[in-house]
């Protein structure tokens, strides 16, 4: 892989460009780590054991009984940190759907709607959340609907 470094006082904020042919794992690991979405989460298994989870392996935060409640693909783990925390911490790819609620928006599968106008969020992990009114409609601009 060829690196190019372009360095002037005109640019504020770093940008990166990746031009390429075709989507390898390798380029979206470097894509990942370039747009901040590639930061472990330190979450603890139920039992007692702690993991390390990358944030693609992550589909969906749920608090649940007061504790954050994180469903990985088949695992779901404890984490002690808050929801806005771990909203922070995850990044772009992540989005509240509830005040209970973050799904990773690479990880839906489906969206049904009901006869109230309710959408009901399918993962491909087969967790099921509805979205609330309060974020339905930047839900909807994210997805361009």
């Amino acid at each position: 892989m060829k690196v190019s470094i372009d360095m002037s006082p005109e640019y504020r904020e770093p940008y990166a460009i990746i031009r390429t042919d075709k989507m390898t794992e390798e380029i979206q690991r470097i894509a990942d780590l370039l747009g901040g979405t590639g930061i472990p989460v330190a979450a603890v298994k139920n039992s007692g054991d702690i993991a390390i989870l990358q944030n693609s392996e992550i589909c969906m935060v749920r608090i649940e009984s007061g504790c954050a409640v994180i469903y990985g693909k088949n695992e779901k783990y404890r984490s002690n940190k808050k929801l806005y925390e771990l909203l922070e911490q995850l990044g772009p790819d992540f989005m509240q759907i509830s005040k209970s609620a973050i799904v990773n928006m690479r990880h839906i599968d489906s969206l049904e709607t009901g006869f109230s106008g309710a959408i009901l969020l399918k993962m491909k992990n087969g967790c099921k959340e509805y979205i609330s009114r309060k974020y339905l409609k930047d839900f909807k601009k994210h997805l361009g609907l």
